[in-house]
């Protein structure tokens, strides 16, 4: 079987999804999204258009300027209608599950070049914009427990989460997130983009926008819950509306070491799950284990990983069902920060923390054999894929 290894991967900077203060509240979602696929070949000349397989793309409500956005970006943006598109809906893990595609694809040697990307502008197309939720399914679930925030208060419950170490996992976020941000360390994989301040003044956006350079465990305390009478969660624990696109250069090993392409990371595997939509969050718990037991590993042998942050609750819940860690800071989780500081983009985020995932084994954990990446999704999806360095 043929391997398949990331040549390249970019993204856009993570804003506010606001109508005022968002930094590229102006700039439609597909303009984002050929930003970026421009940036790819920029990058790398010795790849054309035209020489791309397919563009296999993620985006969860694939409604308004999003309706097939898979297809209709790649043509505004003046790319080769001779490549065919493919909108992948997965609800959070889409970008994930359009990298998965495009990589059994190079596996299985239907093509050796392919693009995966994902997309969301939660400002232009809200969270469940134009829904019609089938009649019957309100039989099987009441419609008070569908909401993303209902959900991460019931995962709090059941799985004993505190809120103290919700907060305590936020401060480590935005810390973590505002430390990699000073360092540089996000500049490989973010394209800068022209947008605006509040007060319409035009400007470089070269960075996301939701990280805080310092937050308040005391400000945070006083924070009530949006979501439920009493409730735990709060906006300091929920990753916040963001709008982003990234995408992610997959090639065949071969064809990439004959154009002279580097890489550092190879696709192993990857694992779909579902679970009870009403704890959508825990989702990974049930893909992360299935993905070690295919390939047969265990927690230990993972030398990274990124878990996107959803909401604090679910992911302390994963990281202590799964054994990987207990409470922030955390040693190899999510080391540049995650989803509460970052931004959750939803179709974007599950190639976001691949392509995160890949620069931070390149640098920070070089000598790391294997990382993984995972999310949870709405209704009851989750993804986590496996990733190898090629030199281990």
């Amino acid at each position: 079987m043929k391997e398949c290894v990331i040549v390249d991967g970019v993204r856009s900077p993570n804003v506010r999804a606001h109508a005022e203060k968002g930094w590229l509240r102006n700039v439609r979602p597909e303009e984002i999204l050929i930003k970026i696929y421009e940036a790819l070949f920029e990058r790398n000349p010795k790849v054309k258009p035209e020489d791309v397989e397919a563009v296999f793309c993620g985006t969860a409500n694939q409604a308004g300027m999003q309706n097939d956005i898979a297809r209709l970006a790649w043509l505004t943006g003046g790319f080769p209608e001779s490549v065919p598109t493919n909108g992948i809906g997965q609800q959070c893990p889409s970008g994930m599950a359009a990298t998965e595609h495009a990589a059994r694809a190079i596996m299985c040697g239907e093509g050796d070049t392919y693009i995966a990307s994902g997309v969301e502008d939660m400002q232009h197309v809200p969270m469940a914009f134009a829904i019609d939720f089938p009649p019957r399914l309100l039989e099987r679930y009441s419609m008070n427990d569908i909401p993303m925030g209902a959900t991460a208060e019931k995962v709090a419950a059941e799985y004993k989460v505190e809120r103290k170490d919700m907060e305590n996992m936020a401060l480590w976020s935005h810390k973590k997130a505002w430390e990699a941000t000073q360092a540089g360390k996000f500049k490989n994989e973010i394209i800068p983009i022209e947008g605006e301040k509040e007060d319409g003044t035009k400007f470089t956006v070269d960075r996301d926008q939701w990280i805080r350079e310092s937050i308040s465990m005391e400000k945070m305390a006083t924070m009530q819950s949006p979501f439920k009478e009493g409730g735990l969660v709060t906006a300091a624990t929920s990753s916040p509306l963001t709008t982003g696109a990234g995408a992610l250069l997959l090639m065949e090993r071969g064809k990439a070491d004959k154009l002279g392409l580097p890489y550092h990371l190879k696709y192993e595997s990857g694992a779909m799950a579902g679970c009870d939509p009403t704890v959508m969050g825990i989702g990974p718990i049930f893909a992360a284990r299935r993905l070690l037991d295919r390939t047969k590993l265990t927690v230990k042998d993972i030398g990274v990983w990124e878990l996107n942050e959803a909401f604090g609750s679910q992911s302390l819940a994963v990281l202590r069902e799964l054994k990987i860690a207990e409470n922030a800071p955390f040693d190899n989780v999510n080391v540049w920060g995650g989803a509460l500081a970052l931004g959750h983009p939803l179709g974007e985020s599950g190639v976001r923390v691949i392509v995160t995932l890949n620069n931070i084994m390149k640098t920070d954990y070089a000598d790391a054999k294997y990382g993984v990446a995972m999310l949870c999704g709405g209704f009851g999806n989750a993804n986590a894929s496996l990733w190898r360095n090629v030199s281990k």
